[in-house]
């Protein structure tokens, strides 16, 4: 396989069944682009986790450490960041025991920005002035999939908003970009009021909140999968897709690697440890799509 996707022999690459994942990688190239679709998670798998050993800012991050929100505000909200976060990723609590605390923290968080009063017209320079950065060979992931015509769904607990002004800053919001997020709502003078439902979490990104998008049914013909996550909640993702055929998980391991990656390797079909670029990714792209 490694002849095929030289990238899979980089040091970060992890797989539990070579042989498996090859034969979805020949499937997927035999079922070829009119076939495929990507699904994606969009903060630390689409965006960078980290660079020269500091954490960059997820959607949610952006905003909440931006200068439309008051001290007092930033301090709340990095209060739930320390409570809830290390729930979030913890390898022992069951999903059930998660989901509730993770509709928990997601509404407080969102209850807090209300009350800033953000306007819709800061956030192109919110975006500006972070450290928002994609992974390293994002837009010849997002130019592959454009120019083949493949339908590019990011599916995003994070705030949509912003990850759409990421992505439009990075020049590749292109017209086969399909966004699921937290969607801010703003009144008429442009003031945010609530966020739109349903709400999006870490561990409810199926069905249950595609209700109504018709999305996949009209992609009913793209029954090849590359979907790509860097948490066990970005599993289900593909949930909603009609008749499945070919599915490659691809994760990125990028916290508590030790501690996490019998996990990661029960559940992916490829786990990226600390790998801050779509490398691999592309490689298997230009593989599937080379004629």
């Amino acid at each position: 396989l490694c002849l095929q996707v030289p990238e899979l022999e980089k040091a970060t690459v992890r797989i539990r069944q070579p042989e498996r994942v090859r034969g979805i990688i020949q499937a997927l190239r035999e079922q070829g682009a009119a076939k495929l679709q990507v699904i994606s998670d969009f903060d630390m798998t689409l965006s960078r986790f980290g660079c020269n050993g500091r954490r960059c800012p997820t959607s949610h991050n952006i905003l909440d450490t931006s200068r439309v929100i008051s001290e007092d505000g930033k301090k709340k909200l990095k209060d739930l960041l320390h409570h809830y976060y290390p729930i979030e990723i913890d390898p022992n609590r069951s999903l059930e025991e998660k989901r509730p605390l993770m509709v928990e923290w997601w509404t407080k968080a969102h209850e807090l920005l209300v009350q800033q009063k953000i306007h819709k017209g800061d956030i192109a320079q919110i975006v500006r002035e972070s450290e928002a950065m994609l992974r390293d060979g994002f837009k010849e992931f997002f130019d592959q999939l454009h120019e083949n015509n493949i339908p590019l769904f990011i599916f995003s607990a994070g705030v949509g908003d912003i990850l759409e002004e990421i992505i439009r800053q990075a020049n590749v919001f292109y017209s086969n970009v399909n966004v699921v997020s937290n969607y801010m709502d703003f009144n008429d003078d442009g003031v945010l009021t609530h966020f739109k439902g349903p709400l999006i979490h870490t561990y409810n990104k199926n069905n249950t909140v595609l209700q109504g998008t018709g999305y996949f049914q009209q992609l009913s013909t793209r029954t090849s999968i590359i979907l790509l996550g860097d948490s066990m909640g970005d599993l289900t993702m593909a949930d909603g897709v009609p008749s499945v055929e070919n599915i490659l998980k691809i994760g990125f391991l990028n916290d508590k690697v030790e501690e996490r990656r019998g996990k990661y390797l029960d559940s992916y079909d490829v786990v990226l440890e600390s790998d801050e670029t779509l490398d691999v990714v592309n490689g298997i792209l230009r593989y599937i799509l080379t004629e």
